[in-house]
Formats: structure tokens, C-alpha cells, sequence
């Protein structure tokens, strides 16, 4: 059974960075999409970035140019490097993965089948 476990995360002052790792366990490949969701209080969940399995990747607006995307095959983990952090980044992240191949990858989170506990991160003004 297919199971993401997260770590990381935490609070940092507006500017600091703050990294996020998930764990995948139960599968025999990293080649599906695979990406980090995340959900503001009294928000939706939005994409925040995403990898495919050829290893493109994309990335919110919002996080462009400050987040980075990575996924190490052989540990089967996925690690989301987060720079620059503004006080609207604070929100619940959340590592998903698909089930089934396809491309691009989806920013919608009903495309995704599994999903980790989340973690919390808070960048503070």
C-alpha cells in the first residue's frame, strides 16, 4: 500500500527558507506526476509545484523562482526547497502522488490519489 510520509517544514521569518520531505513508500517507480499541494487557512488547495516522470517540472506563479521542486529515485523521496518565504506562503503543504501516468501533470487535487498527512509552514513578517 502506497504511503507518503512528510517531514520538515516548521516557521521562518519572511526571507529564511524551509525544506519539505516526503517519504513514498509501497510503489516500484517514481515515474508518474508527483507534487506538493498546499492550503491556506480558509483557502482551497492549490498547487504549488509538480514533477513529472521524465522529471519536467511546474510551479505556481506564486512560487516561481523561490521553490524548487526535486525527487531523489533511488530513496524514493520528494523534497520541496522553499527560499524567499513571504508571509503568504503560511499554509498546510501537502506531498501528493498519482496513480496513473499522465501528462502534463495536473494542478487539480482531484487527480491526485494519494496524499501525506501534511505539515505545516509558516513564514512570518
Amino acid at each position: 500500500q502506497v504511503q507518503l510520509v512528510e517531514s520538515g517544514g516548521g516557521s521562518a521569518q519572511a526571507g529564511g527558507a524551509l525544506r519539505l520531505s516526503c517519504s513514498i513508500s509501497g510503489v516500484t517507480h517514481m515515474s508518474v506526476c508527483m507534487g506538493w499541494f498546499r492550503q491556506a487557512p480558509g483557502q482551497e488547495r492549490e498547487s504549488a509545484a509538480n514533477i513529472d516522470g521524465p522529471g519536467g517540472k511546474t510551479y505556481a506563479d506564486s512560487a516561481k523562482g523561490r521553490f524548487t521542486i526535486s525527487r531523489d529515485n533511488a530513496t524514493n523521496t520528494q523534497y520541496l526547497q522553499m527560499n524567499s518565504l513571504k508571509p503568504e506562503d503560511t499554509g498546510t503543504y501537502y506531498c501528493v502522488r498519482a496513480a496513473t501516468r499522465f501528462s502534463p501533470c495536473s494542478i487539480r487535487p482531484g487527480d491526485y490519489d494519494f496524499w501525506g498527512q501534511g505539515n505545516q509552514v509558516t513564514g512570518s513578517s
